[in-house]
């Protein structure tokens, strides 16, 4: 019987996990394929939103996801472990818990922050390139503010209220950005003068954004000066101390606050790899070949922020980016596969799309790529691009699950409109208020269920919600007067929506002689009762959101036959209230759904495809 294969990726960032799960997609059988993630960490931490944590916007574990979630129902196990040494030449991984053995290698370890030599930066700068990172920066705000609004030495007060990052490519602006758009809740907490923050973004490049276009580096400079950032180009740090930073040629600046996001190179178990194991190039980058190998080893792979390759035809290594992570990914775990089944090996051909820069959660600048054009966008556009993005990667990372939480913290529950959209979808009403109107709602669909009821029990077959084709001529004056009122009052419906009605009808409800079909029995008899079980879930408040739905659809099947009166706009726009859930107060969802969601999250196929919230 031949031995497993043990694939071990190395790393839980953008680029280990999504190889992982490629993987895990690839070779389902765990005993003729293993694959093991290691990573010091229990969660895969989203790095590109980290200055939201960090800035308050969004709540701390709004970029992290478990690896149990991520890998639930998948042949990936994962091991917590922080790796000490590589035994490359016997396939070995020293941990401080543990020691693995490997047929093939993913190394994704990713980056860290790098200090280019400057003084004291290592020691008394915060970096932003961790989920502690961020929290530690966070926690740090809160304590300088607390501190500055009891202080009364001047001096003391304003070193403890000046703030400066480091760094003016993407990491810097968008954590000074972010700074910026924070203050003003922040100071309005603690009872301080805007005017008295000081916000710094400093490099000793020539300009913010340097790989971006012109006009969009112009609406970047003049987006940090609208929300007062001061911006020091050609500055060069000398010296970083916990109350001062000292630039080149200029007086020092006196702050508690350095954020420092100036670069990055290979991590740190990459940089103690010796040279004669894995060549390596540029800040700890690992040299690959084209089917992203480590130079000179068959069983090694590299993903993601490790790799160092030029494509063919063009002059610069691949980026450090998350796109990158993504399409090496691909490559890595197609490459594998192939290995292992003996098939032909794929170039990593990579064809990146250009990135997008937050300046805060409202506003923020793109630059897309195709092969023959450039687009460059800002504001409203570029933030929507970015989110489209991430729902995106999230799909792919923890399906519904992840896009749900996301669009949460994003857009549902933002304070101060910290939202590209603004405050209209921030906005969340206490469900309570709405209970009268759910009642409301649901009584009336009640009633006029019930009212037909009877007419159903005494002849299903007597159809009296759809319009008879037969000649009517012979009507009593009074059946005659009550269509005609009803035709009156009726919802003016568009003349396209009436011909595919009718088009419809004629197809399902209507013999060619105009008689009615068995269908339209069974289509009356349902409205009938659909009336009176939406009617009852409203009024005791079960499964609410689904009730609601059900309610629009039927005003709107209503109102397309051309036979909805105008106070069927109440139950439609009552249904669209309805929809968030009031049923979670004095109703029955209350507990009904938290019992339901408990036995939903323990099936394996939820867990497996990411169907449930953590609500």
């Amino acid at each position: 019987m031949n031995k497993a294969k043990h694939i071990v990726v190395l790393g839980g960032g953008y680029g280990g996990i999504l190889t992982a799960k490629k993987l895990a997609k690839k070779f389902k059988d765990p005993s003729k394929v293993k694959i093991t993630l290691i990573d010091k960490n229990n969660y895969h931490t989203m790095l590109t939103e980290l200055h939201e944590v960090a800035a308050g916007r969004i709540p701390e574990d709004a970029i992290r996801i478990n690896f149990d979630k991520v890998f639930a129902g998948r042949n990936v196990d994962v091991v917590l472990d922080e790796i000490e040494k590589i035994d490359f030449e016997n396939k070995i991984l020293d941990g401080k818990v543990t020691c693995t053995k490997y047929d093939y290698l993913v190394l994704g370890t990713g980056s860290k922050p790098t200090f280019f030599g400057n003084k004291g930066a290592e020691e008394n700068a915060f970096t932003l390139w961790s989920y502690e990172d961020a929290v530690r920066i966070k926690h740090h705000m809160w304590k300088v503010f607390g501190k500055a609004s009891v202080e009364t030495d001047p001096f003391v007060r304003k070193r403890l209220l000046t703030f400066v990052v480091i760094g003016c490519g993407f990491t810097g602006i968008e954590m000074i950005g972010e700074l910026a758009e924070w203050r003003e809740r922040i100071c309005r907490t603690f009872t301080i003068p805007e005017k008295e923050v000081r916000l710094i973004v400093a490099d000793m490049l020539p300009k913010v954004l340097p790989n971006f276009d012109e006009k969009l580096i112009n609406k970047t400079t003049k987006r940090l000066e609208k929300m007062n950032v001061e911006i020091l180009l050609n500055s060069t740090i000398e010296d970083v101390q916990k109350n001062f930073i000292q630039i080149k040629g200029q007086d020092k600046i006196e702050t508690n606050t350095v954020i420092w996001a100036a670069g990055v190179e290979g991590s740190s178990i990459i940089n103690d790899i010796s040279d004669d194991k894995i060549e390596k190039l540029a800040r700890n980058r690992v040299q690959t070949d084209k089917f992203l190998r480590a130079k000179g080893r068959e069983d090694v792979f590299v993903v993601g922020d490790n790799i160092f390759y030029v494509p063919e035809g063009e002059e610069r290594p691949v980026p450090q980016m998350v796109e990158n992570a993504e399409l090496s990914a691909s490559t890595v775990a197609k490459n594998i596969t192939a290995t292992i089944k003996g098939e032909e090996l794929k170039s990593y051909k990579p064809s990146f799309h250009g990135a997008m820069v937050c300046i805060g959660g409202r506003y923020g600048v793109a630059q897309l790529n195709t092969k023959k054009h450039k687009f460059i966008l800002s504001g409203f556009f570029a933030m929507l691009t970015k989110h489209m993005i991430n729902f995106i990667y999230f799909i792919q990372v923890a399906g519904f699950h992840k896009l749900w939480t996301y669009w949460n913290h994003e857009f549902f529950h933002v304070e101060d409109k910290r939202s590209f959209l603004g405050g209209h979808f921030a906005k969340r009403s206490p469900n309570f208020w709405l209970v009268p109107f759910r009642m409301f709602l649901g009584g009336m669909w009640f009633y006029e269920g019930i009212q037909k009821l009877s007419k159903v029990i005494e002849d299903p077959n007597a159809i009296f919600l759809l319009v008879s084709k037969i000649d009517t001529s012979g009507a009593t004056p009074e059946e005659g007067a009550e269509v005609v009122a009803e035709v009156v009052q009726a919802l003016p419906v568009p003349e396209f929506i009436t011909n595919i009605v009718n088009w419809s009808m004629d197809l399902v409800f209507y013999t060619p002689a105009g008689d009615f079909t068995f269908m339209a029995t069974i289509f009356q008899t349902g409205m009938v009762f659909a009336e009176i079980i939406v009617g009852l879930c409203l009024l005791g408040g079960l499964f609410t959101a689904l009730a609601s739905i059900v309610s629009i659809i039927m005003g709107s099947m209503i109102w397309a036959s051309g036979m909805a009166p105008f106070e069927m706009l109440w139950y439609m726009i009552g249904g669209v209230a309805m929809i968030g859930g009031s049923g979670s107060t004095f109703g029955m969802d209350y507990y009904v759904l938290p019992w339901l969601s408990k036995k939903w999250k323990k099936l394996k196929f939820v867990k497996k495809w990411y169907l449930y919230t953590d609500a």
